[in-house]
C-alpha cells in the first residue's frame, strides 16, 4: 500500500501572518474540468534547469508562466546591483504579473533554482480565456490579489521589523513550511538546506552578518545547527518582537 502523497513545499517570503503564506496556490481552484481544460490548451509547456532565467528585469510582460513543478526564485536588482530576493514560489502558483495582459516591463527577475515545469500563458491569450471565461478572470483575480498580499507583507516587514528580527521570523516561516519537528517533538526544524547568503537575500543584509547572527543565536541556545539543519530550540526566545 502506497502511503499519503509527499505534502507539497509551500512558497516563501517575509510575513507577519505565517497561516497566509501558500494561500495564492489555490488561484486555480474554481474552476470546473472544462474550463481547466480551456485553460490548458492555451498553455505551452516549459522545463527550465536551476540557474535558468525565466524573465528578466526591465523585459516586457509577454504572459504568465504557471508552477506545475519546482521551485522558482523571483528578486530585484537595485542600481547598485545588490540583489533582494522578493519570494520562493512553489507549484500551484504563477509567476509574470502584475501586467498579466501584457505591455509593460518587468519590475523583477525569475530564475529556477530547482529543475521545473512550468505552462506559459501568453497574454494574449490570457485576455481571451478572462472575456470568454468568466471563472478564469475571477481565478485570476483570486491569484493577483494573493500577490498583492504577499508584497504588501513584504514592504510591512523590511518597513517595520529590525534585520534581526526579520530573520527571527523567517527561521519561523521555514519551519513553518517544512511542518517537522525533532525525533522528540520538541525542536522546530528548517531541513531545506537553506545558505546563509539565500538567508541574506531575502531579509536584506550580508551572508557575513547572517552567519554571525545565527552563531549568536547558538551561542543563546535557542538555535541549533547540526549539517546544515536549523533546530529552533526555544522559538519563545527568538528576537520575534522589538
Amino acid at each position: 500500500m502506497q502511503g499519503p502523497a509527499p505534502r507539497p513545499e509551500a512558497a516563501v517570503y517575509l510575513s507577519e501572518v505565517l497561516s497566509l503564506i501558500n494561500e495564492g496556490a489555490g488561484f486555480l481552484d474554481r474552476l470546473r474540468l472544462e474550463e481547466i481544460a480551456a485553460l490548458r490548451r492555451a498553455v505551452s509547456p516549459m522545463n527550465v534547469e536551476p540557474g535558468e532565467t525565466i524573465f528578466l528585469q526591465g523585459d516586457v510582460h509577454s504572459g504568465i508562466f504557471l508552477i506545475e513543478q519546482g521551485r522558482v526564485r523571483v528578486y530585484y536588482a537595485g542600481p547598485s546591483g545588490k540583489e533582494i530576493t522578493l519570494a520562493y514560489w512553489t507549484p500551484g502558483h504563477f509567476i509574470g504579473g502584475p501586467e498579466v495582459f501584457g505591455g509593460g516591463l518587468h519590475m523583477w527577475s525569475a530564475v529556477a533554482v530547482e529543475p521545473s515545469q512550468l505552462s506559459y500563458l501568453p497574454a494574449s491569450k490570457l485576455r481571451h480565456l478572462a472575456s470568454t471565461v468568466p471563472a478564469v478572470a475571477l481565478a485570476l483575480i483570486d491569484g493577483l490579489v494573493a500577490k498583492g498580499r504577499c508584497y504588501s507583507a513584504l514592504v510591512q516587514m523590511l518597513g517595520t521589523r529590525s534585520v534581526t528580527e526579520r530573520l527571527a521570523q523567517l527561521l519561523m516561516i521555514l519551519a513553518a513550511t517544512d511542518r517537522q519537528s525533532d525525533d522528540l517533538g520538541v525542536s522546530l526544524v528548517v531541513d531545506r538546506r537553506i545558505t546563509h547568503e539565500q538567508l541574506a537575500s531575502i531579509v536584506g543584509s550580508t551572508r557575513q552578518w547572517v552567519t554571525s547572527t545565527l552563531a549568536k543565536f547558538q551561542k543563546e541556545k535557542i538555535i541549533r545547527i547540526e549539517r546544515g539543519v536549523i533546530y529552533i530550540d526555544r522559538p519563545e526566545a527568538l528576537p520575534l518582537q522589538a
